[in-house]
């Protein structure tokens, strides 16, 4: 288990590993899965969970960071501000501003992971819509088919 100190994001994944990852991703999606215990018995895993694992190994063998997190989990603010990837103090502000419940635990500010990432997936997609609108508006003024001056002093 790692220490609070060394746990750090994101966590890297090696090259090598990711050829595993990939290997093991390309077996566990063509059927269900066993697990195996350390008695040497094994128990075929619930349709969802293999499904779960199947979401989780694409996703590492693409490259993507994964974290695991309870819903119930209490962040602090410097872990709530490191995964939105803001400052501290920015975080506060959207906290003050209620944006994302949290709650006391003496004179500091917790955050469930389930409130964090409710706001994260409602920003991002609200990030996603206007930056389509505005391709979508620039793409109709003809913005993409002009060229760049060409500001080289020849």
């Amino acid at each position: 288990m790692l220490q609070k100190e060394e746990a750090q994001f994101p966590l890297r994944i090696a090259e090598t590993d990711q050829k595993q990852v990939l290997q093991l991703y390309q077996k566990i999606q063509r059927g269900s899965a066993k697990i195996v215990g350390a008695d040497g018995q094994t128990q075929s895993l619930p349709v969802s969970l293999h499904g779960f694992l199947v979401k989780l190994i694409a996703d590492l063998a693409a490259g993507q960071s994964v974290a695991i997190a309870q819903n119930e989990a209490q962040l602090t603010s410097v872990e709530a501000a490191r995964m939105l990837g803001v400052s501290r103090q920015f975080l506060l502000k959207v906290l003050d501003h209620g944006d994302i419940p949290h709650h006391m635990v003496g004179t500091h500010r917790r955050i469930y992971v389930r409130d964090l990432l409710a706001y994260k997936a409602n920003r991002d997609s609200n990030r996603r819509r206007i930056l389509d609108e505005l391709t979508r508006a620039e793409a109709e003024d003809g913005l993409y088919d002009l060229e760049p001056p060409d500001d080289r002093a020849e």
